[in-house]
């Protein structure tokens, strides 16, 4: 029997509102650990080896990043209903433009100060610096837009939203795939900033769509010590099934690396333990979680053999 799913978030987390929610549309119970926004975070190290984008999603001491991931692995425990439904085909490709370039137009019209201020509204000013200051380093070198330009950016997105979600209840047609829930994510992080008077309620499509979106709710989440998370790892009996196909670069029980290609590129090591068109995984050492098998997806990643040093 497959252990109730962790899910290691941060409260305004736009990714990690994408997975309570995809949690709540299937009606799922789920164990929630709250991380820290910023760096330090040694309980997520301990399970990742390094990576530590949010949301995380744990199964015993299987370690599943990023939510294009993350999602797949939900949709496959409980089937109905689908995140990937045979009526929208496309949603993966939706989900992946609304991830890497909605997303950053989102965060482009969040920052006027009195958003910003919304947004962190009960943070010291001590900590909010702190919070800059970590994401520039985690985003270093990463081309974003404006905020002119993400401002023209969102509002063309938000049209084209409006289009469609006139002429059918879902963005893809007549069932909610994963690209609502990547389109959500980034909509609700813009509301949260206080903004959807402003933004989102002149679409007046858009605006009921989100209201029947944040309806699905969270599911039934259980509160959770992130060390309780960390000695599940250990105690795992086993593993998720994986291995390496043939053909792809790499073989099983190489030692590589695994790193994002955009921000966030800070590597995982570890050795080969599965690799397929669609994921990679990584098994490596804790000295708290044990062997873990950390999974990532292939696409906006970049593998590449570990340098002995």
């Amino acid at each position: 029997m497959t252990a109730t799913p962790i899910l290691h978030h941060f409260e305004i987390s736009p990714f990690s509102e994408k997975l309570r929610l995809a949690l709540g549309f299937k009606r799922m119970a789920w164990r929630s650990v709250l991380v820290p926004i910023a760096l330090p975070k040694p309980d997520v190290v301990a399970l990742t080896g390094g990576y530590r984008r949010t949301p995380l999603l744990q199964i015993g001491a299987d370690i599943y990043c990023d939510t294009a991931l993350a999602a797949r692995v939900i949709d496959g425990l409980q089937s109905e209903p689908p995140l990937y439904p045979a009526s929208a085909p496309m949603a993966p490709a939706v989900a992946a433009w609304a991830d890497a370039q909605l997303f950053w137009q989102a965060i482009g019209v969040t920052q006027h100060p009195d958003a910003r201020a919304t947004l962190f509204e009960g943070m010291s000013a001590e900590a909010v610096q702190a919070l800059a200051a970590d994401r520039a380093a985690f985003t270093a070198g990463l081309k974003r837009p404006t905020a002119a330009d993400a401002a023209v950016q969102f509002e063309s997105a938000l049209q084209m939203a409006e289009r469609a979600l006139t002429r059918q209840p879902w963005l893809l047609g007549p069932e909610p795939s994963i690209a609502d829930f990547a389109v959500y994510h980034c909509l609700w992080f813009v509301a949260r900033a206080g903004l959807s008077d402003a933004l989102l309620k002149p679409h007046g499509a858009v605006f009921d769509w989100l209201t029947r979106m944040g309806a699905f709710g969270h599911g039934t989440p259980q509160p959770i010590d992130s060390r309780d998370a960390i000695a599940e790892a250990a105690n795992a009996a086993g593993h998720a099934a994986v291995s390496v196909q043939a053909g792809l670069g790499f073989a099983a029980g190489e030692a590589i690396t695994v790193a994002a290609t955009d921000y966030g590129t800070d590597p995982v090591e570890g050795r080969l333990v599965g690799l397929t068109l669609e994921r990679v995984t990584l098994e490596r050492e804790d000295a708290r979680a044990g062997v873990v098998h950390v999974h990532f997806p292939r696409s906006g990643y970049r593998l590449q053999k570990a340098v002995n040093t």
